[in-house]
């Protein structure tokens, strides 16, 4: 099968739209197919592509204004000279928005059918940036993903949400984890004491630092006695929330085998953001054998079993945040319980599992193509 990945991010980005399809990619190879990536340029000198399972396109791009680590395509017609030099069987469209758009319209152009896979609450971000716009994001979704042969929803809060909206032929679909790399046994004592030199409980998070993950929500576990938060990731907002967070830890970015280390490291993590349509970093936690405080919405629903594998709480609320940290910190006994049930419910997700669960939906919308071809 000869598939053209259109994403709106590709390594060295680091963040859930990115990595999923770069795990995409990979699987792809190794499963025989032949695929091709088109992305957004990234800063020139980097280098970015030498590691990648197959060939990449770069569009030209240009920083996202106030947040320079997101980078927009331009109008360019590498996309289409991209799908039609490839051969291209089908398209896959990694959370279209600006350059999926012009992938999904050279797909149509070329009667190639297309897979559209939701990945980022834009009407989420238009409340969170612009207070605004919440309607004209889900028009913008809608026509987007209507176009598609089928769309593909990670978890099942943002497929309800699809259709509530009224976008047709939504398919869950969620995310693999690597569960050779994010594992309870690569806990690190040394590490412990650096971060946690009176032998604090380490309450991390580990994400984008950016106005709509309300990593402030943890100023309350910061103020708690004999805890220490430590926070892992780049981003905007991360000078305020060097204020917001007295007595925090900030690593910045950290990747691959240091940040597999740092979560196993952990005693709880916490996911403040109220948006995520799937949320990668709780799985690698779970998978790390580490109990989750999270909001109670969007993916964590579908990751968190509450009082099983971690506390669910409700969103934007600093003081639940607060109380359940606590609660995980006086139980010592229960964290163990939970970070030990939370990796065995993950162990199965696999990346290899859900890129054949993906390969059956491309055969899927091939077959339904050629019955009405026939």
């Amino acid at each position: 099968m000869r598939v053209v990945i259109v994403t709106e991010s590709f390594p060295p980005d680091v963040n859930g739209v990115a990595h999923c399809a770069l795990q995409t990619a990979r699987h792809l190879v190794e499963r025989g197919h032949a695929p091709i990536v088109v992305a957004p340029a990234t800063p020139a000198g980097n280098g970015p592509d030498a590691h990648a399972p197959c060939p990449v396109v770069r569009v030209p791009s240009l920083p996202l204004p106030g947040y320079p680590q997101v980078r927009v395509a331009l109008p360019s017609r590498r996309v289409a000279a991209a799908i039609t030099e490839h051969r291209a069987d089908i398209v896959h469209l990694a959370s279209p928005f600006v350059l999926g758009v012009r992938g999904m319209t050279a797909a149509a152009r070329l009667g190639i059918p297309a897979v559209a896979v939701y990945q980022t609450d834009l009407a989420g971000y238009a409340r969170t940036y612009v207070h605004a716009g919440e309607a004209a994001a889900w028009r913008r979704i809608r026509s987007v993903h209507a176009a598609a042969d089928i769309t593909l929803a990670p978890s099942t809060p943002a497929l309800h949400d699809l259709e509530a909206h009224g976008v047709p032929r939504v398919r869950l679909w969620q995310r693999g984890v690597d569960t050779v790399r994010f594992r309870p046994e690569h806990r690190d004592d040394t590490l412990r004491r650096e971060l946690a030199p009176n032998g604090e409980l380490i309450v991390g998070y580990v994400g984008r630092l950016a106005p709509e993950k309300q990593v402030e929500l943890l100023a309350g576990a910061c103020g708690l006695p004999g805890v220490r938060v430590v926070v892992v990731g780049d981003g905007p907002s991360q000078p305020s929330l060097t204020q917001a967070l007295p007595g925090a830890v900030f690593l910045g970015r950290r990747t691959g085998d240091e940040l597999a280390r740092i979560f196993a490291s952990l005693d709880v993590f916490v996911h403040t953001g109220p948006f995520e349509t799937f949320c990668q970093t709780v799985q690698e936690a779970m998978a790390s054998g580490v109990p989750v405080v999270a909001p109670a919405a969007g993916g964590p629903l579908d990751l968190v079993a509450h009082g099983r594998t971690g506390l669910l709480v409700p969103p934007r609320d600093e003081a639940a945040v607060r109380d359940a940290v606590w609660s995980l910190a006086a139980d010592p006994e229960l964290r163990a319980a939970y970070g030990a049930e939370a990796r065995r419910t993950v162990e199965g997700r696999t990346w290899a599992a859900v890129g054949d669960q993906l390969i059956g939906h491309y055969t899927d919308v091939l077959a339904g193509r050629a019955v009405v071809a026939a």
